[in-house]
């Protein structure tokens, strides 16, 4: 399981482990059933806390991505893909929401923010 962490982001570490991980089970790369490395193995070659990798385990397993079996370990829950890839879009609409409402305070015309955000989808592609 590869997870990167970029330390100069605003994003706190555990969101990004979360993302990561939410990332690899929609796309097939961790499936049902999956273990998923300890806390201490993870903490350990991320180089951080065992408590943000805690913290991000703690977040799956409530959202019901991962199980936790006492003494075992952390596994991949049955997921539902398309539940998993509805729940990231929202928070994608959540974030353009946002940026659209800040772009207003600042002035910024919505025709200027399409051609932004255009601008933007095409230097990623």
């Amino acid at each position: 399981m590869k997870i990167i962490i970029n330390h100069s982001s605003m994003v706190p570490i555990y969101e990004q482990i979360v993302d990561q991980i939410k990332t690899l089970i929609r796309n097939g790369e961790l499936k049902e059933n999956d273990n998923l490395p300890s806390v201490r193995s993870l903490s350990k070659e991320l180089k951080i806390s065992a408590l943000t990798v805690k913290k991000a385990y703690d977040n799956l397993e409530a959202e019901g991505f991962t199980v936790t079996v006492h003494g075992k370990g952390t596994y991949v829950s049955a997921a539902n893909a398309e539940l998993l890839l509805e729940e990231q879009k929202k928070e994608v609409e959540a974030d353009l929401e946002m940026a659209i409402q800040k772009g207003r305070r600042c002035g910024i015309s919505d025709e200027d923010i399409r051609t932004l955000f255009e601008m933007i989808l095409e230097e990623n592609e």
